[in-house]
């Protein structure tokens, strides 16, 4: 049976979609799901722990956003544009997505700050606004960006954050998402500790976020959907930890879709086993996907139509899944990036 984008949309009342983080990380809502019966708990984030066994591994992306919004001016006109950084594809030259882009040609500079210490040149016209352009400047480009860009959140979001490091994992570190791997924000240190103490690995690797993962799928027949790349990297000390783990019978549990795309692309390249790798991922996961690594995961509830629900989908079987999202919605959860969590087993 082919499915189509349909199969995958549910309804969402507006006043669902999260504004604001929760105060406390860990305080969220945590939905537990049985992925073969499909069977629903619900509880609170911090009884996570509740759910691992040691001897498991869990693992999580340490990637952290970047400033990637920035604002510029063309010099020869004085218009303002406004430009999202996505990915770094080599030296100085970013692909990104312009705001007025029907304005913006190749060719076109833009500087940014006033002082005009930054600048930049588009070098090619991309599709859906975007644009690729090569940065000019002295000193270090991300200390530049850290002075004059700010972090970016997704559109559904119009509240303003009061603190950005809301928008961070606690253990970020690696910085190149233009938006945060959102599974992982319920995560405190002290839960992190507890959750080590109790036997089980902590395991980090890193994987770019970028926009094109969020977005709706344009096409009917999901199988003609195109995913944009992202950089991902796992270390040998990770690889390392992992194989242990499997070979002791433990679980490898994936915080969030990124995590996720991240192993199940090492798992197909390397035919089921685990290795230490970097490179670009364009991984699609839906149903029928053959899984490989992951055996399962803790992820947020994602946007109707999108290639998140399709991926969480492949391991649950769509029909649990929208059953999982229906019953949150009757429960009143939060959705989306500052919402609350399910854990799928």
């Amino acid at each position: 049976m082919t499915l189509t984008t349909e199969d995958f949309d549910y309804d969402l009342p507006h006043e669902l979609i999260a504004q604001t983080p929760i105060e406390k990380r860990d305080a969220s809502r945590l939905l537990v799901m049985d992925h073969e019966t499909g069977e629903l708990e619900d509880e609170h984030f911090y009884n996570i722990i509740d759910h691992l066994n040691p001897g498991d591994a869990v693992v999580m992306n340490d990637s952290r956003v970047m400033p990637a919004r920035i604002y510029g001016v063309k010099p020869e006109t004085g218009g303002h544009v406004e430009v999202l950084l996505l990915h770094n594809t080599q030296g100085d030259e970013w692909e990104t997505l312009m705001k007025p882009a029907k304005r913006i040609r190749v060719g076109q500079t833009v500087t940014f700050g006033d002082d005009g210490a930054l600048t930049a040149t588009v070098t090619k016209e991309l599709e859906h606004g975007g644009r690729m352009i090569e940065f000019h400047y002295d000193g270090i480009f991300m200390e530049i960006l850290e002075k004059l860009g700010e972090t970016p959140l997704p559109p559904y979001i119009k509240e303003k954050l009061d603190d950005p490091e809301r928008y961070q994992t606690v253990y970020a570190k690696q910085a190149g998402s233009a938006a945060a791997p959102t599974a992982g924000l319920h995560w405190t240190k002290e839960l992190l500790k507890k959750v080590e103490d109790k036997g089980i690995k902590l395991v980090y690797l890193t994987l770019h976020v970028g926009l094109g993962t969020f977005r709706p799928v344009d096409e009917e027949n999901i199988e003609d959907h195109k995913m944009h790349s992202e950089f991902y990297q796992l270390s040998e000390e990770s690889a390392k930890t992992l194989n242990e783990v499997r070979a002791n019978g433990g679980r490898i549990v994936a915080t969030g879709t990124t995590s996720i795309r991240t192993l199940e692309t090492i798992g197909t390249k390397f035919h089921g086993e685990i290795k230490a790798d970097s490179g670009w991922t364009d991984i699609f996961i839906k149903p029928g996907y053959q899984w490989q690594v992951v055996d399962a995961f803790i992820t947020n509830f994602h946007l109707p139509k999108s290639t998140l629900v399709m991926l969480v989908a492949a391991f649950t079987g769509r029909d649990n899944i929208l059953n999982a999202y229906q019953h949150a919605i009757e429960e009143r959860y939060r959705f989306f990036s500052f919402g609350d969590a399910m854990f799928i087993k």
